[in-house]
């Protein structure tokens, strides 16, 4: 049987006074991509960002690895092994590669580890070993996108949060940005929760996934029933 790292049960949020996320559950397979799919407002991103402590649920529970970590700050979310990288978090333009990644180990105290994640982050990323000493704002957004990536395993995390990898790239970019995560996977056995529009890329990577609507998980399954569903075939605007 699976053994599930990170589990989300009936997790109510709001902002203002308007519902967010509405019972929405789920569970992360320990050692797969699981990704969860839906339009521009669904609810992705809050997704995540609850799992971090960055919003508070109004009810429900998240536990990682057996443990609740429901409402606890974010930095201590962090330092037990939970990732996240966005997008739109963008780098340090001013500061090198190799700084913007040793930023993601600020928390970390064993230099030897260190050293270890970043030659894994070279390893699956070559192209940001080719740019190490150069300022990150001198990168193309696909560089820019695994650079975000790399910092946020920097820390050797037991699960990576990843936010719209394919926000604003070109499709050959898009291809090799998925490609990589896939690399990561494999080589290092993360477990990695993909929130993503591009449902076609995401199901490739995936072998489940959840598809949310207006705040609620509306299904749940392997790739193949997620990509066969009427949503994702005549998706609702």
């Amino acid at each position: 049987m699976t053994e599930n790292i990170l589990e989300v049960s009936g997790v109510y949020t709001h902002h203002g006074k308007v519902p967010k996320l509405l019972d929405v559950s789920f569970v992360l397979p320990k050692g797969e991509i699981t990704c969860i799919l839906g339009a521009n407002g669904a609810g992705k991103t809050t997704i995540l960002e609850t799992i971090l402590g960055m919003i508070k649920p109004d009810k429900g529970e998240i536990l990682f690895d057996g443990k609740p970590i429901t409402g606890l700050p974010s930095h201590k979310i962090v330092a037990s092994g939970i990732g996240m990288a966005a997008a739109a978090a963008g780098t340090f333009p001013k500061m090198t590669v190799a700084q913007n990644l040793l930023f993601g180990a600020y928390h970390m105290q064993d230099k030897k580890l260190i050293q270890q994640q970043m030659a894994m982050v070279y390893e699956v990323f070559p192209v940001i070993k080719e740019r190490a000493n150069q300022k990150a704002g001198t990168l193309s957004g696909g560089e820019r996108t695994m650079l975000t990536i790399g910092r946020a395993i920097i820390s050797n995390p037991q699960v990576l949060l990843l936010d719209e990898p394919s926000l604003g790239l070109a499709p050959i970019m898009v291809q090799e940005t998925f490609t990589m995560i896939e690399q990561l996977n494999r080589k290092s056995g993360m477990t990695i929760l993909l929130v993503e529009q591009n449902a076609e890329r995401a199901l490739s990577l995936c072998k489940t996934g959840y598809i949310l609507d207006n705040g609620r998980i509306i299904l749940g399954g392997d790739s193949e029933t997620l990509r066969a569903s009427a949503y994702l075939q005549h998706p609702i605007s």
